[in-house]
């Protein structure tokens, strides 16, 4: 692998990177386009990458793949000191910021595992069992989407079908401590 006369890091080219990574050429001019990693040019105008990029650009492969968004995967790699190979720390520090994250995709991953069988609250109202946890698609009123398996529970919502408690005449004004 040649080495920069002015660094003495260890450079690869970016064919080399895309298969030691898993990414496509592409997607590494990608996240180079947009900031996080950079390339070295070479005297010829090649692109050239710290051997450390490996890891960096290996991170964003493996944090897509978590479901992280691209503005998250960016503002992880801008953490990194360019120039210089992360340390131990760096990726500690890393896993610990993004780790409720992804507690939060297990959790949600979890969650649809447990209840696409059954009624989500999507409004479909296709299940047998729907009819019982969404009767008249009373999980609408939480907005759209599958309520259930966006966290909403069936007893989140009052039922469409039964009647409503009829107000106390003169109370609707009273506030605690006001007469």
């Amino acid at each position: 692998m040649p080495k920069t006369p002015t660094t003495g890091f260890s450079l690869v080219s970016i064919g080399q990177l895309a298969r030691r990574t898993g990414l496509s050429v592409a997607a590494i001019r990608f996240y180079e386009a947009r900031g996080p990693l950079t390339a070295i040019r070479s005297g010829g105008n090649q692109r050239r990458f710290l051997r450390a990029d490996i890891r960096r650009f290996s991170f964003a492969l493996i944090a897509q793949q978590l479901g992280l968004t691209l503005a998250e995967i960016e503002a992880e790699l801008t953490t990194l000191s360019l120039g210089r190979t992360p340390t131990r720390s760096d990726w500690q520090a890393i896993s610990k910021r993004i780790r409720g994250a992804l507690e939060a995709r297990l959790h949600m991953l979890e969650r649809t595992r447990d209840l696409l069988d059954g009624c989500i609250g999507c409004g479909c109202l296709s299940l047998d069992r729907c009819a019982l946890y969404n009767r008249g698609d009373k999980a609408a009123v939480g907005g759209a989407g599958p309520r259930y398996l966006l966290g909403n529970r069936a007893q989140d919502f009052a039922d469409p079908t039964q009647p409503k408690k009829p107000r106390q005449p003169g109370r609707a004004n009273l506030r605690p401590g006001r007469v």
